[in-house]
């Protein structure tokens, strides 16, 4: 019997001991209490607690969180009534802090997000609230970090998720945007015009400027061309006076030449033809030519 008793009491001990054996996982911390009171805070590790006289108050999560909160109706310094929801992104950097600074720490950070956005927005005017997200942004982290500060909070974050005006002030921005996009596609239509009308008219006036450097260029070779032709003719007519200057022509050559030029004159394209005083004694000697001419055949054949 006693061993009995004995070997009840070891495993006892033994399932005590494992009991109060305690393994804290990566990025959380352990909040513990001995008799009542904060005794330490448990880091990454293996860990054994007293039985019976040690308490794990708290397990806190070191991740970084994300909190939605619902929208909170908002007034701006205009008097007009949004709907606002932010986004906050906290981290827990002391356990102990956040273990006993603060009955309900995400409900006081929810009030506290809610009074400073009224308090900002209320400075604003509606379209400075539309386009100063950053600016909200900044001032509500900042004092939301100073007031969590106590808490073991560090507030990383906030963001505006919406912003919701009222039904007729959405309607008075939708027709002002659509008023907006009409105007903008209607300078961009006549930019457009503009600009066809400016490629059209450089387009003609290449046109005509090439037209005319065409025209020149015809003008220029036909003139290159003519004085070509005129300076072909004058350097055979000198060659052919030179040829006969060395071939040294008799009288009846020459005269023979006269009258076939004096021919090519009266082809009636002439209107006057001027007949020299020695004609007879041209033809004379065109005769004696001809003669000539005809014996020398003759004297061959003999």
């Amino acid at each position: 019997m006693p061993i009995i008793i004995a070997l009840v009491v070891v495993l006892l001990f033994f399932i005590v001991v494992i009991a109060n054996i305690k393994i804290v996982p990566q990025a959380h911390a352990f909040v513990l209490e001995r008799l009542g009171a904060f005794h330490a805070s448990w880091g990454t590790g293996l860990h054994v607690k007293i039985p019976f006289f040690d308490r794990i108050a708290k397990k806190v999560s070191l991740k970084e969180q994300v909190i939605d909160f619902p929208p909170q109706p908002v007034i701006t310094k205009d008097n007009v009534t949004m709907q606002i929801d932010t986004v906050v992104y906290f981290q827990i950097t002391d356990p102990k802090l956040y273990a006993y600074g603060v009955e309900n720490p995400i409900s006081a950070i929810e009030n506290l997000s809610a009074t400073t956005l009224r308090n900002i927005i209320g400075d604003m005017e509606l379209d400075h609230t539309l386009t100063s997200r950053d600016v909200i942004n900044s001032k509500i982290r900042v004092i939301l970090d100073e007031a969590t500060d106590a808490w073991g909070i560090k507030v990383n974050r906030v963001e505006l998720k919406n912003i919701i005006p009222p039904a007729e002030i959405q309607d008075s921005m939708e027709k002002q945007m659509k008023a907006e996009r009409e105007r903008r596609a209607k300078i961009l239509d006549a930019e457009g015009e503009k600009r066809s009308a400016i490629l059209i008219a450089e387009g003609q006036k290449e046109s005509a400027v090439l037209r005319a450097d065409a025209v020149k260029e015809t003008k220029i070779r036909e003139a290159q061309g003519e004085a070509e032709a005129i300076l072909s003719v004058q350097r055979a007519l000198a060659d052919s006076i030179k040829l006969m200057n060395e071939a040294h022509p008799s009288d009846p050559v020459i005269a023979l030449k006269s009258l076939e030029a004096f021919q090519k004159a009266a082809d009636g394209r002439a209107t006057k033809i001027i007949i020299p005083s020695n004609i007879q004694s041209l033809a004379g000697m065109a005769t004696s030519l001809k003669e000539l001419m005809t014996d020398v055949p003759q004297d061959e054949k003999r």
